[in-house]
Protein backbone atom coordinates (compact mmCIF):
# COMPACT_ATOMS: atom_id res chain seq x y z
CA UNK A 1 0.00 0.00 0.00
CA UNK A 2 1.33 3.49 -1.22
CA UNK A 3 2.37 5.88 1.67
CA UNK A 4 0.41 9.32 1.99
CA UNK A 5 3.18 11.34 0.94
CA UNK A 6 3.80 9.03 -2.41
CA UNK A 7 0.54 9.36 -4.19
CA UNK A 8 1.34 6.10 -7.52
CA UNK A 9 0.50 7.90 -10.34
CA UNK A 10 -3.00 8.27 -11.67
CA UNK A 11 -1.85 8.05 -15.61
CA UNK A 12 -1.65 4.03 -16.46
CA UNK A 13 -0.68 5.65 -20.00
CA UNK A 14 2.32 7.02 -18.76
CA UNK A 15 3.40 4.42 -16.60
CA UNK A 16 3.21 0.79 -18.38
CA UNK A 17 4.52 -1.09 -15.49
CA UNK A 18 6.92 -0.98 -12.77
CA UNK A 19 9.36 -3.58 -14.28
CA UNK A 20 10.15 -1.35 -17.48
CA UNK A 21 10.91 1.40 -15.09
CA UNK A 22 13.29 -0.49 -12.87
CA UNK A 23 14.90 -2.44 -15.74
CA UNK A 24 15.15 1.19 -18.06
CA UNK A 25 16.73 3.08 -14.83
CA UNK A 26 18.52 0.20 -13.94
CA UNK A 27 20.35 0.29 -17.72
CA UNK A 28 21.18 3.83 -16.94
CA UNK A 29 22.88 3.00 -13.60
CA UNK A 30 25.04 0.22 -15.36
CA UNK A 31 25.89 2.75 -17.75
CA UNK A 32 27.13 5.60 -15.04
CA UNK A 33 29.19 2.97 -13.48
CA UNK A 34 30.59 1.76 -16.70
CA UNK A 35 31.80 4.90 -16.94
CA UNK A 36 33.31 5.37 -13.59
CA UNK A 37 35.86 3.63 -15.79
CA UNK A 38 36.11 5.29 -18.69
CA UNK A 39 39.95 5.95 -17.89
CA UNK A 40 41.41 3.45 -15.38
CA UNK A 41 41.45 0.47 -17.49
CA UNK A 42 43.37 2.85 -20.39
CA UNK A 43 46.28 4.20 -18.00
CA UNK A 44 49.00 1.25 -19.57
CA UNK A 45 48.37 3.29 -22.74
CA UNK A 46 48.14 6.57 -21.47
CA UNK A 47 50.89 6.49 -19.75
CA UNK A 48 52.88 5.16 -22.44
CA UNK A 49 50.97 8.22 -24.92
CA UNK A 50 51.43 11.42 -22.73
CA UNK A 51 54.61 10.35 -20.43
CA UNK A 52 52.43 9.98 -17.51
CA UNK A 53 53.32 8.90 -14.35
CA UNK A 54 50.79 6.81 -12.08
CA UNK A 55 50.20 9.48 -9.75
CA UNK A 56 49.69 11.95 -12.69
CA UNK A 57 47.21 9.79 -14.33
CA UNK A 58 45.54 8.11 -11.00
CA UNK A 59 45.11 12.03 -10.53
CA UNK A 60 42.11 12.45 -13.21
CA UNK A 61 39.99 9.71 -10.78
CA UNK A 62 40.33 12.54 -8.56
CA UNK A 63 38.89 15.26 -10.93
CA UNK A 64 36.30 12.62 -11.71
CA UNK A 65 34.97 11.83 -7.90
CA UNK A 66 35.80 15.84 -6.81
CA UNK A 67 33.82 17.28 -9.90
CA UNK A 68 31.40 14.30 -9.19
CA UNK A 69 30.52 14.78 -5.83
CA UNK A 70 30.09 18.72 -5.88
CA UNK A 71 27.82 18.06 -8.99
CA UNK A 72 25.85 15.85 -6.95
CA UNK A 73 25.01 17.98 -4.46
CA UNK A 74 23.90 20.66 -6.67
CA UNK A 75 22.61 18.41 -9.54
CA UNK A 76 19.50 17.20 -7.26
CA UNK A 77 18.27 21.03 -7.22
CA UNK A 78 17.86 20.57 -10.98
CA UNK A 79 16.01 17.12 -10.79
CA UNK A 80 14.00 18.76 -8.62
CA UNK A 81 13.08 22.18 -10.39
CA UNK A 82 13.25 20.00 -14.58
CA UNK A 83 12.55 16.55 -13.67
CA UNK A 84 14.87 13.25 -13.31
CA UNK A 85 14.39 12.42 -17.24
CA UNK A 86 15.62 15.75 -18.56
CA UNK A 87 18.37 15.64 -15.95
CA UNK A 88 19.60 11.96 -17.07
CA UNK A 89 19.67 12.94 -20.55
CA UNK A 90 22.13 15.72 -19.82
CA UNK A 91 24.33 13.26 -17.49
CA UNK A 92 24.55 11.07 -20.33
CA UNK A 93 24.97 14.05 -23.11
CA UNK A 94 28.00 14.53 -20.79
CA UNK A 95 29.35 10.79 -20.82
CA UNK A 96 29.01 11.35 -24.50
CA UNK A 97 31.51 14.31 -24.65
CA UNK A 98 33.69 12.81 -22.75
CA UNK A 99 34.28 9.68 -24.72
CA UNK A 100 34.80 11.59 -27.63
CA UNK A 101 36.92 14.01 -25.91
CA UNK A 102 38.86 11.31 -24.62
CA UNK A 103 39.33 9.81 -28.13
CA UNK A 104 40.72 12.53 -29.56
CA UNK A 105 43.26 13.99 -26.70
CA UNK A 106 46.26 15.08 -27.61
CA UNK A 107 47.76 16.42 -24.36
CA UNK A 108 47.26 15.39 -21.00
CA UNK A 109 45.46 18.36 -19.57
CA UNK A 110 42.66 17.07 -22.19
CA UNK A 111 42.45 13.82 -19.72
CA UNK A 112 41.09 15.76 -17.05
CA UNK A 113 38.72 17.44 -19.02
CA UNK A 114 37.36 14.18 -19.90
CA UNK A 115 37.64 12.83 -16.25
CA UNK A 116 35.89 15.84 -15.24
CA UNK A 117 32.93 15.79 -18.34
CA UNK A 118 32.39 11.86 -17.13
CA UNK A 119 32.45 13.00 -13.48
CA UNK A 120 29.51 15.50 -14.20
CA UNK A 121 27.55 13.52 -15.76
CA UNK A 122 28.24 11.04 -13.31
CA UNK A 123 26.85 13.45 -10.44
CA UNK A 124 23.76 13.85 -11.75
CA UNK A 125 21.88 9.58 -11.40
CA UNK A 126 21.80 9.16 -7.76
CA UNK A 127 19.42 12.15 -7.70
CA UNK A 128 17.40 11.60 -10.67
CA UNK A 129 17.62 7.44 -10.91
CA UNK A 130 15.57 7.33 -7.05
CA UNK A 131 13.64 10.24 -8.01
CA UNK A 132 12.12 8.23 -10.68
CA UNK A 133 12.60 4.95 -8.56
CA UNK A 134 10.63 6.49 -5.72
CA UNK A 135 7.84 8.22 -8.00
CA UNK A 136 7.29 5.68 -10.60
CA UNK A 137 7.55 2.72 -9.07
CA UNK A 138 5.04 0.97 -6.43
CA UNK A 139 6.19 1.07 -2.54
CA UNK A 140 5.69 -2.75 -2.73
CA UNK A 141 8.54 -3.15 -4.98
CA UNK A 142 10.54 -0.39 -4.00
CA UNK A 143 13.14 -2.97 -1.85
CA UNK A 144 13.82 -4.85 -5.30
CA UNK A 145 13.77 -2.15 -7.53
CA UNK A 146 16.96 -0.45 -5.31
CA UNK A 147 18.34 -3.99 -5.87
CA UNK A 148 18.00 -4.37 -9.37
CA UNK A 149 19.46 -0.64 -9.24
CA UNK A 150 22.27 -1.71 -7.24
CA UNK A 151 23.34 -4.73 -9.28
CA UNK A 152 23.19 -3.46 -12.59
CA UNK A 153 25.75 -0.54 -11.31
CA UNK A 154 27.57 -3.79 -10.70
CA UNK A 155 27.43 -5.51 -13.89
CA UNK A 156 28.50 -1.65 -15.46
CA UNK A 157 31.51 -2.08 -13.46
CA UNK A 158 32.14 -5.27 -14.72
CA UNK A 159 31.90 -4.74 -18.30
CA UNK A 160 34.13 -1.41 -18.68
CA UNK A 161 37.54 -3.54 -18.72
CA UNK A 162 36.55 -5.79 -20.61
CA UNK A 163 34.95 -3.60 -23.18
CA UNK A 164 37.74 -1.23 -23.00
CA UNK A 165 40.93 -3.43 -22.54
CA UNK A 166 39.34 -5.82 -25.27
CA UNK A 167 38.75 -2.97 -27.99
CA UNK A 168 42.36 -1.26 -26.90
CA UNK A 169 44.22 -4.79 -27.16
CA UNK A 170 43.12 -4.90 -30.81
CA UNK A 171 42.28 -1.49 -32.44
CA UNK A 172 43.92 0.76 -30.31
CA UNK A 173 43.42 3.06 -26.65
CA UNK A 174 41.20 5.83 -29.15
CA UNK A 175 39.17 3.00 -30.84
CA UNK A 176 38.27 1.73 -27.27
CA UNK A 177 37.42 5.91 -25.71
CA UNK A 178 35.78 6.23 -28.67
CA UNK A 179 33.36 2.83 -28.48
CA UNK A 180 32.18 4.03 -25.07
CA UNK A 181 30.37 6.58 -26.88
CA UNK A 182 27.77 3.69 -28.36
CA UNK A 183 27.33 2.69 -25.12
CA UNK A 184 26.55 6.03 -24.19
CA UNK A 185 24.18 7.28 -27.03
CA UNK A 186 22.06 3.68 -26.67
CA UNK A 187 21.28 5.05 -23.34
CA UNK A 188 20.25 8.39 -24.64
CA UNK A 189 17.84 6.32 -26.83
CA UNK A 190 16.96 3.90 -24.58
CA UNK A 191 15.54 6.89 -22.38
CA UNK A 192 14.14 8.85 -24.90
CA UNK A 193 12.02 5.96 -26.15
CA UNK A 194 10.91 4.95 -22.49
CA UNK A 195 10.30 8.95 -22.03
CA UNK A 196 6.36 8.73 -21.75
CA UNK A 197 6.65 6.16 -18.69
CA UNK A 198 9.75 8.18 -17.19
CA UNK A 199 9.00 11.54 -17.20
CA UNK A 200 8.04 13.15 -13.61
CA UNK A 201 7.05 16.61 -13.87
CA UNK A 202 7.70 18.62 -11.07
CA UNK A 203 5.07 18.09 -8.05
CA UNK A 204 1.91 20.30 -7.85
CA UNK A 205 2.45 22.60 -5.09
CA UNK A 206 1.29 20.91 -1.74
CA UNK A 207 -1.85 21.89 0.53
CA UNK A 208 -1.66 24.60 2.65
CA UNK A 209 -1.80 22.28 5.64
CA UNK A 210 0.98 20.39 4.41
CA UNK A 211 2.93 23.49 4.19
CA UNK A 212 2.82 24.01 7.67
CA UNK A 213 4.61 21.04 8.72
CA UNK A 214 7.47 21.29 5.77
CA UNK A 215 10.23 23.57 6.64
CA UNK A 216 10.63 26.32 4.23
CA UNK A 217 13.01 26.69 2.12
CA UNK A 218 14.90 24.94 -0.61
CA UNK A 219 17.93 24.31 1.46
CA UNK A 220 15.52 23.96 4.38
CA UNK A 221 17.13 20.29 4.52
CA UNK A 222 20.64 21.00 5.51
CA UNK A 223 18.94 22.16 8.82
CA UNK A 224 17.90 18.27 9.47
CA UNK A 225 20.44 16.49 11.43
CA UNK A 226 19.07 13.03 9.77
CA UNK A 227 20.08 13.99 6.28
CA UNK A 228 23.78 15.06 7.80
CA UNK A 229 23.93 11.35 9.33
CA UNK A 230 22.58 9.53 6.23
CA UNK A 231 25.77 11.56 4.59
CA UNK A 232 28.10 10.58 7.24
CA UNK A 233 26.61 6.78 6.68
CA UNK A 234 27.36 7.14 2.82
CA UNK A 235 30.87 8.57 3.32
CA UNK A 236 31.61 5.56 5.74
CA UNK A 237 30.76 3.04 3.88
CA UNK A 238 32.45 4.08 0.10
CA UNK A 239 35.55 5.10 2.51
CA UNK A 240 35.61 1.17 3.37
CA UNK A 241 34.15 -0.07 0.17
CA UNK A 242 36.91 2.07 -1.94
CA UNK A 243 39.49 0.57 0.32
CA UNK A 244 39.12 -2.81 -0.94
CA UNK A 245 38.40 -1.42 -4.29
CA UNK A 246 42.28 0.04 -4.54
CA UNK A 247 43.74 -1.88 -2.60
CA UNK A 248 42.43 -5.33 -1.91
CA UNK A 249 44.71 -7.21 -4.58
CA UNK A 250 48.13 -6.17 -2.82
CA UNK A 251 46.51 -6.64 0.68
CA UNK A 252 46.39 -10.56 -0.29
CA UNK A 253 49.33 -10.74 -2.00
CA UNK A 254 51.52 -9.61 1.34
CA UNK A 255 49.42 -11.05 3.83
CA UNK A 256 48.84 -14.32 2.70
CA UNK A 257 51.26 -14.63 -0.14
CA UNK A 258 48.74 -14.78 -2.53
CA UNK A 259 50.09 -15.22 -6.22
CA UNK A 260 48.59 -11.95 -8.40
CA UNK A 261 46.29 -13.69 -10.46
CA UNK A 262 44.64 -14.92 -7.08
CA UNK A 263 44.64 -11.83 -5.30
CA UNK A 264 42.82 -10.09 -8.27
CA UNK A 265 40.02 -13.09 -7.75
CA UNK A 266 39.46 -12.92 -4.87
CA UNK A 267 38.76 -8.84 -5.32
CA UNK A 268 36.27 -10.28 -8.15
CA UNK A 269 35.15 -12.94 -5.69
CA UNK A 270 33.91 -10.20 -3.40
CA UNK A 271 32.10 -8.15 -6.32
CA UNK A 272 30.35 -10.62 -7.43
CA UNK A 273 29.41 -11.83 -3.85
CA UNK A 274 28.23 -8.21 -3.54
CA UNK A 275 26.02 -7.99 -6.20
CA UNK A 276 24.54 -11.59 -5.09
CA UNK A 277 23.90 -9.92 -1.74
CA UNK A 278 22.41 -7.12 -2.98
CA UNK A 279 19.88 -9.43 -4.80
CA UNK A 280 18.58 -10.81 -1.67
CA UNK A 281 18.97 -7.46 -0.08
CA UNK A 282 15.96 -6.83 -2.15
CA UNK A 283 13.87 -9.31 -0.18
CA UNK A 284 14.83 -8.62 2.85
CA UNK A 285 14.42 -4.79 2.48
CA UNK A 286 10.66 -5.24 1.76
CA UNK A 287 10.71 -5.61 5.48
CA UNK A 288 10.53 -2.03 7.66
CA UNK A 289 13.64 -2.75 10.09
CA UNK A 290 16.18 -1.15 7.50
CA UNK A 291 18.21 0.45 9.97
CA UNK A 292 18.79 -3.37 11.84
CA UNK A 293 19.32 -5.16 8.89
CA UNK A 294 22.34 -2.30 7.97
CA UNK A 295 23.32 -3.00 11.56
CA UNK A 296 23.91 -6.70 11.44
CA UNK A 297 25.07 -6.91 7.57
CA UNK A 298 27.47 -4.67 8.34
CA UNK A 299 28.73 -6.11 11.40
CA UNK A 300 28.89 -9.21 10.03
CA UNK A 301 31.17 -7.65 7.06
CA UNK A 302 33.34 -6.42 9.83
CA UNK A 303 33.95 -9.66 11.57
CA UNK A 304 35.16 -11.12 8.62
CA UNK A 305 37.08 -8.10 7.62
CA UNK A 306 38.80 -8.29 11.14
CA UNK A 307 39.50 -11.81 10.74
CA UNK A 308 41.18 -11.25 7.54
CA UNK A 309 43.60 -9.17 8.74
CA UNK A 310 44.68 -11.32 11.13
CA UNK A 311 46.85 -12.95 8.38
CA UNK A 312 47.02 -16.16 9.77
CA UNK A 313 44.33 -18.00 8.31
CA UNK A 314 45.14 -20.72 5.38
CA UNK A 315 45.32 -19.42 1.86
CA UNK A 316 42.13 -21.20 0.88
CA UNK A 317 39.71 -19.26 3.37
CA UNK A 318 40.64 -15.71 2.00
CA UNK A 319 38.13 -16.55 -1.19
CA UNK A 320 35.35 -17.58 0.90
CA UNK A 321 35.76 -14.23 3.20
CA UNK A 322 36.53 -11.79 0.79
CA UNK A 323 32.72 -13.34 -0.33
CA UNK A 324 31.21 -12.97 2.77
CA UNK A 325 32.11 -9.56 3.16
CA UNK A 326 31.23 -8.73 -0.18
CA UNK A 327 27.52 -10.67 0.31
CA UNK A 328 27.00 -8.78 3.54
CA UNK A 329 27.46 -5.44 2.61
CA UNK A 330 25.10 -6.26 -0.01
CA UNK A 331 22.48 -7.31 1.80
CA UNK A 332 22.43 -4.06 3.34
CA UNK A 333 22.42 -1.56 0.14
CA UNK A 334 18.98 -2.02 -0.81
CA UNK A 335 17.96 -1.37 2.66
CA UNK A 336 20.17 1.83 3.16
CA UNK A 337 18.45 3.27 0.24
CA UNK A 338 15.13 2.62 1.57
CA UNK A 339 16.45 4.67 4.86
CA UNK A 340 17.65 7.53 2.82
CA UNK A 341 13.43 7.67 0.88
CA UNK A 342 12.28 7.53 4.97
CA UNK A 343 14.66 10.41 5.79
CA UNK A 344 13.38 12.00 2.52
CA UNK A 345 9.63 11.49 3.11
CA UNK A 346 9.81 12.06 6.91
CA UNK A 347 9.61 15.51 6.73
CA UNK A 348 9.75 17.04 2.57
CA UNK A 349 7.97 14.85 0.92
CA UNK A 350 8.99 13.85 -3.52
CA UNK A 351 9.59 16.94 -4.29
CA UNK A 352 12.52 17.01 -2.36
CA UNK A 353 13.64 13.68 -3.25
CA UNK A 354 15.96 15.04 -6.18
CA UNK A 355 17.82 17.32 -4.02
CA UNK A 356 17.69 14.90 -0.77
CA UNK A 357 18.81 12.38 -2.90
CA UNK A 358 21.92 13.88 -4.39
CA UNK A 359 23.44 15.97 -1.13
CA UNK A 360 23.51 12.54 0.70
CA UNK A 361 24.53 10.36 -2.76
CA UNK A 362 27.07 12.92 -2.53
CA UNK A 363 29.44 11.17 0.67
CA UNK A 364 29.32 7.88 -1.57
CA UNK A 365 32.12 10.02 -4.07
CA UNK A 366 33.37 11.90 -0.92
CA UNK A 367 34.36 8.30 0.07
CA UNK A 368 35.74 7.23 -2.80
CA UNK A 369 37.63 10.35 -3.28
CA UNK A 370 39.40 10.18 0.40
CA UNK A 371 40.03 6.33 0.77
CA UNK A 372 43.42 6.10 -1.38
CA UNK A 373 44.20 9.35 1.23
CA UNK A 374 43.32 7.76 4.20
CA UNK A 375 44.47 3.95 3.24
CA UNK A 376 47.44 4.49 0.82
CA UNK A 377 50.05 5.60 3.65
CA UNK A 378 49.20 2.77 5.56
CA UNK A 379 49.99 0.98 2.35
CA UNK A 380 53.03 2.35 1.89
CA UNK A 381 54.04 1.48 5.30
CA UNK A 382 53.12 -2.01 4.97
CA UNK A 383 50.57 -1.66 7.14
CA UNK A 384 48.33 -4.21 5.49
CA UNK A 385 46.61 -5.92 7.85
CA UNK A 386 45.95 -2.09 9.48
CA UNK A 387 44.14 -1.21 6.43
CA UNK A 388 41.74 -4.26 6.76
CA UNK A 389 41.19 -3.19 10.51
CA UNK A 390 40.46 0.32 9.40
CA UNK A 391 37.98 -0.91 6.83
CA UNK A 392 35.65 -2.98 9.61
CA UNK A 393 36.29 0.09 11.78
CA UNK A 394 34.32 2.42 8.61
CA UNK A 395 31.62 -0.63 8.66
CA UNK A 396 31.57 -0.77 11.98
CA UNK A 397 31.19 3.76 12.55
CA UNK A 398 28.27 2.99 9.66
CA UNK A 399 26.29 0.89 11.85
CA UNK A 400 25.86 3.46 14.94
CA UNK A 401 25.01 5.96 12.09
CA UNK A 402 22.07 3.66 10.49
CA UNK A 403 20.79 3.24 14.31
CA UNK A 404 20.86 6.91 15.01
CA UNK A 405 18.60 7.30 11.21
CA UNK A 406 16.20 4.93 12.47
CA UNK A 407 16.08 5.96 15.96
CA UNK A 408 15.29 9.65 14.83
CA UNK A 409 12.58 8.33 12.10
CA UNK A 410 11.23 6.37 14.97
CA UNK A 411 10.80 8.97 17.64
Amino acid sequence: MSSPALPKPATPQIQPGDAGVIATVGFAHGVSHFFHLLLPPLFPWLMEEFGLGFAAVGATMTVFFVVSGVGQAFAGFAVDRYGPLRVLLVGIACFLCAALGLALAHASWMLFVAAGLAGLGNSVFHPADFTLLNRRVGQARLGHAFSIHGIAGNLGWAAAPIFLVGIAGVAGWRSAAAATSLVALAAMLLLWRARRALDCPPPAPAPAAADRDAAPGAFAFLRVGTVWLCFAFFFLITCAFGAIQNFAAPILQNLYGLPLALAATALSTYLLASAGGILVGGFVAQRQAHDRVIAVMLALAASLALLLASGGLPGWAVLPLMAGIGFFSGIAGPSRDLLVRRAATGRFGQGAFGRIYGFVYSGLDTGLAVAPLIFGGLMDQGRHGAVLVGIALFQATAIFTALRVGSAQHD
